[in-house]
């Protein structure tokens, strides 16, 4: 993925646009910073259904004897909590 200028997207706007549309997003920094990515909208309706790891979890189709038991964390002198 290219890095562009702020000031550079604003003055190619347009092409940073088209280039995002064509599958070539980019990201945009500022003062050195990344602060942005321009990106289809097609690809953000993309990424905006994928669900989150901790929703996965939560609504896996797991029964109780799935898992695995855990065992207890031994207590060392190495472990600082």
């Amino acid at each position: 993925m290219r890095e562009i200028q702020l000031k550079d997207a604003k003055a190619t706007l347009s092409a940073v646009v088209d280039d995002a549309v064509k599958g070539k997003a980019a990201i945009i920094t500022r003062h050195g910073q990344r602060t942005a990515v321009v990106i289809s909208y097609e690809e953000y309706e993309k990424l905006k259904k994928v669900p989150s790891f901790g929703w996965l979890l939560a609504n896996a189709p797991l029964e109780e004897d799935d898992l695995p038991e855990r065992q207890p964390a031994r207590a060392t002198s190495d472990n600082h909590f």
